[in-house]
């Protein structure tokens, strides 16, 4: 379980988050400028003065109050943004092991190995991004944030960057792995389709404010607000 009560302030703008995410996945959907990628960098540990609290399976990442802060490198989240943030002259074996350097060579090996198998991508882990198709790149990401065994993972509109027929094949590969997962996972979609692939629960963002939140099929069949009602359109 993923446990957050953050309060974030960027220039004019504020962001009072309060959730309780369980492990598989969990969208979060809302107008442009609501506040998802900057809900993700909070629980990430990516900005600077976020108040609250943060807690992972049990773990205290965060707790201004007492003064406790863990740095993004070791809260062990995984974020995969937007562009999947693939090193374009790395081969995709080096990209999925980039996070593990601190590991012997031997579990190294192991965890990378064992990640482009369960994503298929050991017949092209000596390839670079730049040859791969979008679906393929989109895998090598989820594939580096699995290796790290990460507590939670969030993912930043994963589909986004892919063309439609590409979307409709990996939607539904995403939404199976995410499921199989025994973290939180965090995923912000503009894409009614993903929502409904993901299956798990939702949370509206409006103007920095959790706006509605609950199971897919309570918060689909019961919109709380405008945004709500014109995202199932």
């Amino acid at each position: 379980m993923l446990s957050a009560r953050l309060d974030v302030r960027r220039g004019q703008f504020r962001l009072s988050l309060t959730l309780e995410v369980p492990p598989g996945p969990t969208a979060i959907i809302g107008p442009n400028g609501a506040g998802k990628t900057t809900a993700l960098l909070a629980v990430l540990g990516a900005l600077p003065d976020v108040e609250g609290t943060l807690s992972v399976d049990g773990a205290t990442l965060l707790d201004s109050a007492r003064g406790v802060d863990v740095p993004v490198e070791e809260r062990r989240i995984a974020y995969v943004p937007q562009d999947y943030g693939l090193f374009p002259h790395l081969s995709v074996l080096d990209n999925v092991a980039f996070g593990l350097r601190q590991l012997p060579a031997d579990d190294r090996g192991e965890r990378v190995a064992a990640a482009l198998h369960q994503l298929g991508l050991a017949h092209i882990q000596h390839r670079l991004p730049g040859s791969l198709s979008g679906g393929e790149r989109q895998r090598v990401a989820l594939a580096r944030a699995l290796a790290m065994r990460p507590r939670a993972v969030l993912l930043d509109e994963p589909l986004a960057a892919l063309d439609k027929p590409t979307r409709l094949r990996v939607r539904s590969f995403l939404a199976e792995h995410l499921r199989g997962l025994a973290v939180p996972a965090l995923v912000v979609t503009h894409d009614s389709a993903d929502v409904l692939a993901l299956g798990g629960p939702l949370v509206v963002l409006e103007s920095g404010q959790v706006a509605q939140t609950g199971a897919l099929g309570t918060v689909h069949s019961a919109p709380a607000t405008e945004f709500g009602q014109a995202f199932w359109r």
